[in-house]
């Protein structure tokens, strides 16, 4: 259905509680069709993602090994996904701190 959500089952090691929940986030997005958030739509979103991640994650305990691997390395797993991350987490407790900080797009800050 999504080409954008990773096969968890069989990761070595076990997939993350991290790794569930985005793949429950893509799902929910998916079917949603929501893809940013405002007041009418966060707090059914993210109960949303919640139970499916439960229930993800209650499935992947449930099914049986895997005889192989899966052929692709989710997104949580990449060097460059990392990165991105790292520096968006980074860039926020800058703002947090009042720190100051530069922004890929000198407008988009205008007055901070």
């Amino acid at each position: 259905m999504c080409r954008n959500i990773t096969t968890l089952r069989g990761l070595e090691p076990a997939a993350t509680p991290e790794e569930i929940e985005a793949a429950a986030r893509q799902y929910v997005r998916k079917v949603t069709g929501v893809q940013s958030l405002s007041d009418a739509t966060r707090e059914p979103f993210e109960v949303a993602v919640r139970q499916i991640a439960d229930i993800t994650a209650r499935l992947l305990d449930d099914l049986p090994q895997r005889r192989q691997p899966p052929t692709t390395v989710p997104p949580l797993r990449r060097a460059e996904v990392q990165a991105r991350i790292a520096a968006r987490e980074a860039h926020e407790r800058a703002h947090e701190l009042g720190l100051p900080h530069e922004h890929a797009d000198d407008h988009e800050h205008a007055g901070v």
